[in-house]
This record gives structure tokens, C-alpha cells and sequence, in this order.
């Protein structure tokens, strides 16, 4: 049985998830968007730290830092192409 602090963690994590995919549909400008992508990227990586405490698993942690590797590098190359660029 999971304790209900993960319970509410994770509920809390798919509220913000939910307002990120609004962000994502709803974004006016392709910065907005990009901004969504990578909150909800976020989000997902504290949702399998918090998978990896409840359950006690260490590889959903060591998953969780790959993804946030990935993800931040996946941000960097589309900010790369975005009008103006890196600075």
C-alpha cells in the first residue's frame, strides 16, 4: 500500500501537468510552447522520483536522470533554432 503523501504528490504533479498541456495546445508564440514541452518534461521527471520513493526502485531514479539529460538537451537544441537563437 502507498502512503497518501505520494498519493497527493502525484496528484499535484498531474494538476501541473494538466495546466503544461494547456500551455502546450494554447501557447501563442512557439517559445510559449517550448516552455510548455519542458515544464511537462519536468514534471515527468518528478513523477519517477516520486515512483522511485514509493516503490523503493533505484532504476526508476536512475531513469528519471537520463530522461532530464535528454530533455535538457532536446531544450538547448530547439532553443537553437528558434528566431534569435542562443545568445
Amino acid at each position: 500500500m502507498i502512503a497518501p503523501v505520494f498519493f497527493y504528490s502525484a496528484l499535484i504533479i498531474m494538476i501541473g501537468a494538466f495546466f503544461s498541456v494547456l500551455r502546450i495546445l494554447l501557447g501563442p508564440t512557439v517559445p510559449d510552447r517550448v516552455v510548455g514541452v519542458d515544464t511537462l518534461n519536468t514534471l515527468i521527471v518528478a513523477g519517477m522520483v516520486l515512483l522511485g520513493a514509493a516503490y523503493d526502485r533505484v532504476i526508476y531514479i536512475d531513469i528519471a536522470i537520463v530522461y532530464a539529460l535528454l530533455s535538457y538537451i532536446g531544450t538547448l537544441v530547439i532553443a537553437r533554432y528558434l528566431p534569435g537563437g542562443l545568445r
